[in-house]
């Protein structure tokens, strides 16, 4: 009793409710264990956002592939992979899950199987080199991302039943808050604590700690209490994707923004060869990793509020600004790789700078793009332009995986050159896009 009381008083602290408990689109069962379901979900949600960080495909893993040897094809494949494995059950399975009452045995599926997966990883890292271990790993990161889908496609739905509406951006916040302060804390500890020549070890260590961090997860989700829900009404995402993908043929400003989109992956897909042009100046050792995490952590914090401000004026100007940005600092890099001053790559805080760039450029991407789709689909078709355009996506990034094969040719740094030019191409195109912002006078 004492322990509830505890609860709920740490709860009225966090959400400011004092007495007056909010329940009004929650089940009315759900009321009295909402305190206790809010931090259930908000630790469950903390832990796996410092465990993706852990294992994250555009920064440790590019790393731990150049440390092992793996070529750098299979690196190109890990942002493809890991972004559209997560989307694959979103758009597949989500009317399937939603037929089961209860939503929370998904989650926790898909929590134990991202463990199994990074458990498997690590094994694989500490026992593996060259090119079998790229390739079991990638093979693992298949696995850990489409378990990370279930958990993606269950949570909202957990989230939706067991908090109040106007606590969840609450949770949410505080969440990603905690997270990205722990984030940094890795960061903080591989740079200035890590012996610079623990090798794969620190790796094999972070995979496993990260496969923890997911079974606690999963035993934290357990004590969440949710009711059972509504079975009908979850639509197959990818079937409307199929009925729906004359929209590219009727509208045009639908189908340039797909192209845009398809172009702004050289952004989303540049970040690994980053890593990887780090980890070669860095001869191996360790220096320097730390602090891109740290730039990494900063970038979002530091440029999301801004980038978001400005979408409200023009998102297409956001876009323009943020791949043109992106497209530029490739170019400086590759120049910078082939001249005398190559040396400055070699310099953990002058590349952290450039990661820090890279960081801010891809947040305004995202949210760029993401408010320009919102403002420019009427209400009637906003799901249909959603699920056409996150399948078109899915499969063009997949088939840009191989842009890996010039960094085994040609080195890391003409990856970069090519995706800097398809990102100031991604500027091009999303300047000729019409605007749809619709700024308040205030």
């Amino acid at each position: 009793m004492r322990h509830a009381n505890a609860l709920d008083s740490l709860y009225d602290l966090v959400t400011g409710d004092e007495d007056a408990r909010v329940c009004k689109d929650i089940p009315a069962a759900s009321c009295n264990d909402q305190p206790r379901n809010f931090f259930a979900y908000l630790l469950a949600n903390l832990l796996t956002k410092v465990a993706d960080e852990l294992a994250s495909a555009k920064l440790l893993l590019p790393w731990l592939f150049g440390a092992l040897g793996a070529p750098a094809l299979l690196v190109g494949f890990l942002v493809p992979i890991r972004e559209a494995g997560v989307l694959l059950p979103q758009l597949a399975v989500a009317a399937v899950i939603r037929q089961r009452p209860l939503r929370k045995p998904v989650w926790i599926l898909g929590a134990l199987l991202s463990a199994v997966a990074l458990a498997l990883m690590a094994v694989t890292a500490g026992s593996l080199r060259g090119a079998a271990a790229g390739w079991v790993m990638l093979s693992l990161l298949v696995l850990f991302s489409l378990s990370r889908g279930l958990c993606s496609v269950s949570a909202k739905d957990v989230l939706g039943k067991t908090v109040s509406k106007s606590r969840r951006g609450r949770l949410m916040g505080l969440s990603a808050g905690i997270a990205g302060v722990m984030t940094l804390g890795v960061g903080f500890y591989l740079e200035f604590l890590a012996p610079s020549d623990a090798g794969i070890g620190v790796f094999v260590a972070l995979l496993a700690g990260a496969a923890v961090f997911f079974v606690l997860s999963a035993l934290v989700f357990q004590g969440i209490l949710e009711q059972p829900g509504a079975t009908s009404g979850g639509g197959n995402a990818l079937q409307t994707a199929i009925e729906s993908i004359g929209l590219l043929k009727t509208d045009p400003l639908f189908l340039r923004f797909v192209l845009v989109r398809i172009a702004l992956l050289s952004v989303a897909l540049t970040a690994p060869f980053y890593v990887l042009l780090a980890q070669q100046h860095s001869d191996g050792a360790l220096t320097g990793l730390g602090l891109l995490i740290i730039a990494s952590g900063l970038a979002s914090s530091i440029s999301a509020p801004l980038w978001g401000w400005l979408s409200d004026r023009s998102a297409r100007w956001v876009m323009v600004l943020a791949a043109g940005m992106a497209g530029a600092l490739g170019l400086v890099t590759w120049l910078l790789a082939h001249s005398e001053a190559a040396f400055w790559l070699g310099n953990p805080l002058a590349f952290a700078g450039i990661f820090l760039l890279l960081g801010i450029a891809h947040a305004g991407v995202r949210i760029g793009r993401k408010v320009y789709l919102v403002d420019m689909a009427s209400a009637e078709q906003r799901a249909a332009m959603v699920a056409v355009s996150n399948t078109v996506i899915g499969v063009a990034m997949l088939l840009a995986g191989p842009v890996g094969l010039l960094g085994d040719s040609y080195g890391p740094a003409l990856v970069v050159l090519v995706l800097g030019v398809g990102a100031l191409v991604a500027a091009g195109l999303a300047l000729g896009l019409r605007e749809v912002s619709e700024p308040d006078g205030g």
